[in-house]
């Protein structure tokens, strides 16, 4: 059931995404650059709500967001939460025809709380070699796992449609990777490993693909939507790396450009 839900989210922002792209491509006109002191036969002047405008005469976007969601396959019982910071500028103008016209735009995210919750079990841990193997007593582990986060990669495109007037709705898509620090070693294993064998890591790392929208309430100010597919892994940081071979993640923020 969450492995449907997960898909049909992915496939109607994508779908949202590519739409809107697509009928803004079909217009014409002039697009200011990043670079433009002003830009006086475009919107964007201060008083409309247009995300060509905004992207010409201000670059920086700076963003206040909450994210939760949840794990998939044999992970479906995970869930996760935070709260946090985003930081980018349009580095570009405008490149590329039709609906793929877009600026490319570098970004990062800080991440003070992150949750992740599992279930909870009991574990224990064992010593020795095959044959001559000693194990302590089980003792609870899972639940909550608190800790930060940060993506200090993000690279995103912004569809920027041609010539489209007053336009709200600024589609984006994006590649991102990042590092997350727990304050216990995540995810849990057991209830019996390897001899030896402490656990996963509290470092993983984090790669991740999203697609989303800005919907501009003025020049200035916009809220996000966006879905991310988010792979957590120690990379054998630890003794074993079961990681979380995917998660589906959603954003909703409120963004200051400037």
């Amino acid at each position: 059931m969450l492995r449907s839900r997960s898909a049909f989210v992915l496939f109607a922002f994508a779908a949202l995404l590519t739409g809107s792209s697509a009928s803004a491509g079909t217009q014409s006109g002039t697009i200011p650059t990043p670079s433009s002191s002003s830009a006086p036969d475009v919107p964007g002047d201060g008083t409309n709500p247009d995300a060509t405008g905004t992207l010409a005469k201000y670059p920086w976007e700076t963003e206040a967001f909450f994210n939760g969601g949840f794990g998939t396959g044999n992970r479906d019982n995970y869930s996760f939460l935070s709260v946090g910071a985003h930081l980018g500028k349009v580095l570009t103008d405008p490149v590329l025809p039709g609906i793929l016209r877009g600026q490319f735009e570098y970004a990062g995210d800080i991440m003070p709380w992150w949750q992740g919750r599992t279930p909870k079990f009991e574990r224990a841990n064992c010593y020795g070699v095959p044959g001559d193997v000693t194990c302590t007593s089980l003792y609870p582990t899972g639940g909550a796992y608190n800790g930060l986060s940060i993506t200090p990669i993000i690279l995103r495109w912004n569809f920027v449609p041609r010539g489209h007037r007053e336009e709200r709705i600024l589609p984006f898509v994006q590649g991102a990777g990042g590092l997350l620090w727990t304050n216990h070693k995540f995810p849990p294993v057991g209830p019996y490993q390897q001899p030896g064998h402490q656990g996963a890591s509290v470092f993983n790392f984090t790669p991740q693909f999203g697609v989303g929208v800005q919907y501009f309430l003025n020049p200035h100010r916009s809220l996000t939507f966006q879905a991310n597919a988010v792979h957590i892994s120690s990379a054998s940081l630890g003794d074993t790396n079961p990681g979380v071979n995917a998660s589906v993640q959603f954003t909703i923020g409120y963004t200051w450009w400037k």
